[in-house]
């Protein structure tokens, strides 16, 4: 059956659905694939275990379900990188747009982490396809902003890890950034002023 033949949910089956991924997440960015269990995802979701399985066929089919969507979230501020666009303001709205990532979804980022971690098992495919080809994309745009003098010589590929790394750590990490700040600091906020002077003296030309 194609996707367009597929049947619609209902409004109760499109709940439960969301109820168990919801849970899952939960399982899934606190334990990996390999510690979650369908019981413990039927308990999060408040759900019956048959229950979850009328939706999903498996634990991996739930687990591809959220890795999906996750990268789908991911990637999209990447694809909006405006080759056209002002070079600096270009490179800080992607920053800005992964720190509120790590803000606003910091189960899916630990569910990620969590695995590549383990190897990316469920992910190697899309790593080395669609991900791989979208950065040498992006490689391709920030090279032709520094060819024509309007960034400073870097490495493409080694800033996009750097901010990968830079923002996804505020969220991988949380436990660790509150306990070291404390509960009177907003750690993203502070850390999208760190990053955006950071990044504009390095780029600056």
């Amino acid at each position: 059956m194609s996707e367009e033949e597929a049947p619609r949910l209902t409004r109760i089956q499109q709940k439960n659905r969301d109820l168990i991924l919801d849970g899952a997440l939960d399982v899934f960015s606190t334990h990996g694939f390999r510690g979650a269990t369908i019981d413990q995802i039927a308990e999060a979701s408040g759900l019956s275990k048959p229950n979850v399985l009328y939706y999903f066929a498996s634990k991996d089919d739930i687990y591809r379900t959220l890795l999906t969507a996750l990268l789908d979230v991911w990637l999209a501020p990447m694809r909006g990188l405006d080759p056209r666009g002002e070079p600096m303001a270009e490179i800080l709205t992607y920053v800005r747009a992964k720190l509120d990532l790590s803000r606003d979804y910091p189960r899916e980022s630990r569910l990620f982490a969590n695995e590549v971690l383990q190897g990316a098992p469920h992910l190697q495919p899309i790593l080395g396809g669609q991900l791989r080809d979208m950065v040498d994309e992006t490689v391709g745009i920030i090279g032709g902003w520094i060819g024509e003098g309007r960034l400073a010589p870097v490495d493409p590929h080694h800033l996009i890890f750097s901010i990968w790394a830079l923002t996804q750590h505020y969220a991988d990490f949380e436990v660790q950034v509150r306990a070291v700040l404390g509960e009177d600091h907003d750690p993203y906020a502070e850390a999208e002023l760190f990053l955006n002077n950071l990044y504009q003296r390095m780029l600056a030309v």
